[in-house]
């Protein structure tokens, strides 16, 4: 039987270590080189992304580009060939920028997986050396340690006071306790196989040495991994949106040039070639072959904006989606809360005391119940903090990059903190009372004890756990006038009070002991401990979510936290927080009970979900997509995989989460912040607007440049521009005012809006309104200057260069006012963003090169103009910014008279 088919959690150490061809001493270097020829390296794959030659060739699948295409070879075979070259040259340039942008976008979403490697200590040569967990192969020997990360799957040799949270695995929030005694059992879940350590695991507390069984895609996650790791590409109503429109562009835009081509062969006489070429001009001017550039383009600014606040996207278009969020699902511990487990409040029989301070940084204060500083010289809270230091298996560490950390478990890093608040430090302690023995915690008595040496030939046991397992161990308790018979009532009326405000209680108890004492049984611990205090604990909310959950409110955004932690917990921190309706609570045990048709009633109006479990999660964005919201999941381990596959965006932890949920989930949070969901929903509506922005501008100005020609055709007329000239404006216009728009900043109602409905059309009835009066304007300027000039009988090539100049300048102004879909521009700011001004003077300075440059002159059969066709192509083009902001007026103008009416 090979190693990866082995039942390892009943086979013994020693058939283990024989099975796998190792000893407890480890492998040798040499051994360890012919095994990684065999195993490989000890990490999961990448999946590959495309070559460059395919992304390439991606920025020509499109159809708005293949008819582009297909105008430059008719063009070519027509013996046009500076023209042909001209449109080849303007598709090469929209398929550089968005293969350029689409590779930016990619390094963008493989920054998340590029993470400091983790480490391992190993058994190698018979010495204990500290390698990357990369380089481990089935057959090492591994030590574990409080506060590791399992670096592989593991058969444990050695195990004490070993506990794992396994929660990543097998959702259950409790670390479990681990031994290395085979199991007999044949069959037995994963969670139960306590013999076992799984790679990605945390080891909470203890420590213990197992040897590598599987490594990489072999381990538990990596098999899950690789079933997860075929995610299809997102289709958002965006892009197919944009599909469905091109196709029909595509079929409006051949045929209007058709029925003009065969309206001027047949009206006016024109020839074949003259008509084709028309044709070809309509194509061109009204294609926006720089749409899907610009798009990419979009996407890929809105990708590098949310990575600087912390979101890093995995996939394009999952930023326009964010735009569209209408829920979000949020997790607690660690996303609306700290994830720093702190003391707040200590209750004794001398009255409660108030710790000041947030996580585990001990700069705080133990307030009096008067308000004022306790003294730590008090004999009562002495022994306060000599039980949270000593009776604590944790460990507080600090460094510049990192600040304070715990290595362990967090309710122990709050007690550690709650002693250095007291003035005690562990190290010292330790040193003047070491430990002899102790009890660890198991949930079956739901406390931890220790045995100290105390000096003078004393000793001290030392308890901490649950209320109710300390209180019927202790019958005295100690006071401000000493110890007195305990009142068993009042600690769990007060406990009762604690509870209520959401806090996590641990009792503390001792009893001296005899010198003489050097082991711990339970039966030491049954009776005659003396209470001395409740410790109130909480994992305090993160001090911007309330703001950022306030921003999600105001933008019409409902947010539902969903956590595995107590109801009443759960409660209380949502009431912290603002969350709506915070004491109407549903637990994971109330949801099995619900049908499908009972939880679509629940889930709009109740926003806290406790004691959940992965599953429950599914049916909840399930439900809520039933009533058609636009759902935002956040998920960590690998059972929440399903939940962000089927979230419209799926959001997994950086820091906490596990490469499956990473891999399953469009959005991964550098931080695990709640506040970064909101950012990241803001840019994604931002997003939205440029696209917006950008796709009415640039068809907007493409309808009026078509209209222009089929306007001269329909009459008879010369053409004003031929079509190299309108592949001339369509090229430096993308790359100008088309990119300008894409860089600018929200508008300032960006977040007061309610989220748009997913089946809104990307021109709304309103902005084809817009539309079609921007090309109006821009077909009667562009033609009356061209007729006028043509009517004062200058040449036909100083009358084009007119009418191209007129096109451009309109392009130019109206920028401005396509800054702001809903905004005045003078509300705005002309100046807010450079972007616009930028793109605006080097379009100018491309113009006057076209204009009065002679390489460019033969090239694009233009001619130098005077100062009178100046004085008439800027005041008539200035108008379309001042008609644009006047239709902006007006309609918010009727919106106000709508609402006052209503």
């Amino acid at each position: 039987m090979g190693i990866e088919q082995q039942p390892w959690f009943t086979t013994t150490r020693e058939a283990a270590l024989a099975a796998l061809g190792c000893s407890e001493e480890g492998l040798t270097e040499a051994e360890v080189a012919r095994r990684r020829e065999q195993y490989g390296y000890n990490s999961l794959p990448v999946a590959e992304g495309q070559s460059w030659l395919r992304r390439l060739m991606n920025q020509f699948a499109n159809i708005l580009i293949l008819v582009l295409l297909v105008a430059g070879v008719g063009t070519w075979l027509m013996g046009h060939r500076l023209d042909a070259l001209v449109i080849f040259g303007v598709v090469i340039i929209n398929a550089v920028i968005g293969f350029v942008q689409e590779g930016k976008a990619e390094r963008s979403i493989a920054a998340v997986r590029k993470l400091v490697p983790a480490r391992a200590m190993v058994l190698r040569d018979g010495q204990w050396v500290s390698i990357s967990a990369a380089e481990l192969v089935p057959g090492d020997v591994v030590s574990l340690q409080s506060g590791d990360k399992v670096p592989a799957d593991l058969r444990l040799l050695s195990a004490r006071e070993l506990m794992i949270n396994e929660s990543m695995l097998t959702g259950e929030s409790l670390a479990v306790a681990k031994q290395a005694e085979a199991l007999s059992e044949p069959s037995v879940a994963l969670g139960e196989q306590s013999c076992m350590a799984f790679s990605g695991t945390f080891v909470s507390a203890g420590h213990g040495t197992g040897v590598v069984v599987a490594t990489g895609e072999q381990t538990e996650i990596g098999k899950i991994n690789r079933l997860l790791s075929q995610v299809n590409v997102l289709q958002t109503p965006l892009l197919l949106q944009i599909n469905r429109f091109a196709v029909w562009l595509t079929g409006v835009i051949l045929g209007v040039a058709a029925l003009t081509s065969v309206y001027g062969l047949v009206v006016w006489g024109s020839s074949v070639e003259d008509m084709l070429l028309a044709a070809v001009g309509i194509a061109v001017a009204a294609i926006p072959e720089g749409l899907p550039a610009i798009i990419t383009i979009t996407l890929a600014i809105g990708v590098q904006r949310m990575a600087r606040r912390h979101a890093i996207i995995r996939r394009l278009p999952a930023v326009e989606t964010l735009g569209a969020v209408s829920v979000i699902c949020s997790d607690k511990t660690g996303t609306l809360t700290c994830n720093e487990m702190t003391v707040q409040s200590l209750v004794t029989a001398a009255g409660t005391y108030r710790i000041t301070g947030a996580g585990y940084d001990p700069q705080g204060q133990v307030l009096a119940p008067s308000g004022e500083e306790a003294s730590h010289e008090l004999p009562l809270l002495q022994l306060v903090g000599r039980v949270a230091v000593l009776c604590n298996t944790a460990q507080l560490t600090h460094s510049e990059s990192e600040g304070w950390q715990v290595h362990g478990d967090p309710t122990e890093g709050a007690l550690l903190t709650l002693g250095a608040k007291l003035g005690l430090d562990q190290a010292s302690l330790q040193a003047a009372e070491p430990r002899l023995d102790m009890i660890p915690f198991e949930s079956e008595h739901r406390f931890m004890a220790t045995l100290h040496q105390a000096g003078q030939g004393q000793g001290l046991v030392l308890l901490k756990g649950a209320p109710e397992a300390v209180l019927r161990r202790c019958d005295r308790q100690l006071g401000a006038a000493g110890e007195m018979p305990l009142d068993q009532q009042w600690w769990l009326e007060q406990g009762d009070l604690v509870a209520r405000q959401g806090l996590r209680l641990l009792a503390l108890a001792y009893r001296p002991a005899g010198g003489d004492e050097r082991t711990l049984a339970m039966a030491d611990v049954e009776q005659g401990l003396v209470m001395l205090g409740l410790v109130g604990m909480m994992d305090p909310p993160r001090p911007e979510a309330q703001q950022a959950i306030q921003e999600c409110y105001d933008a019409g955004i409902q947010v539902k936290m969903i956590t595995g932690d107590h109801a009443m917990t759960a409660s209380a921190i949502a009431e912290k927080i603002g969350i709506q309706q915070c004491d109407r609570v549903l637990t994971g045990v109330q949801l099995d009970e619900l049908d499908d048709s009972q939880l679509a009633t629940e889930v709009l109006r109740t926003h806290i979900y406790a004691r959940t479990s992965p599953e429950h999660k599914l049916r909840l964005v399930q439900a809520l997509q039933g009533h058609g919201k636009v759902v935002a999941m956040t998920g960590d381990g690998v059972n929440d995989a399903p939940a962000l596959h089927q979230a419209d965006v799926g959001v997994a932890m950086g820091l906490k989460g596990t490469e499956a949920a990473k891999e399953a989930a469009q959005m991964v949070l550098a931080d695990d912040r709640f506040s970064s969901i909101a950012h990241a929903v803001q840019e994604g509506r931002v997003v939205f607007d440029n696209i917006r922005k950008a796709f009415l501008f640039t068809l907007a100005t493409g309808v009026g440049e078509a209209a222009v020609i089929l306007l001269a055709i329909l009459l008879g007329w010369e053409l004003p521009v031929t079509p190299v000239q309108i592949l001339w404006v369509n090229m430096v216009t993308v790359v100008t005012l088309s990119l300008a728009l894409v860089f600018e900043p929200a508008e300032s109602d960006v977040m007061v809006r309610p989220p748009r409905p997913t089946g809104e059309s990307l021109l709304p009835p309103f902005l084809m309104v817009r539309l079609a009066l921007v090309a109006a304007v821009q077909v009667a300027g562009t033609f009356s200057l061209f007729a006028w000039h043509m009517g004062q009988g200058v040449s036909l090539d100083e009358a084009r260069t007119v009418a191209l100049n007129t096109i451009v300048f309109f392009e130019i102004f109206y920028v401005f006012s396509a800054r702001g879909l809903y905004t005045s521009a003078w509300r705005q700011g002309l100046f807010s963003s450079m972007s616009a001004l930028y793109a605006s003077g080097l379009l100018i300075l491309l113009q006057m090169a076209i204009t009065y440059w002679p390489p460019m002159q033969m090239l694009f059969g233009t001619a130098p103009l005077g100062l009178e066709s100046w004085l008439m192509i800027l005041p008539v083009t200035f108008g379309l910014f001042i008609i644009g902001e006047f239709e902006k007026w007006l309609r918010r103008s009727s919106g106000k008279r709508q609402l006052a009416a209503a």
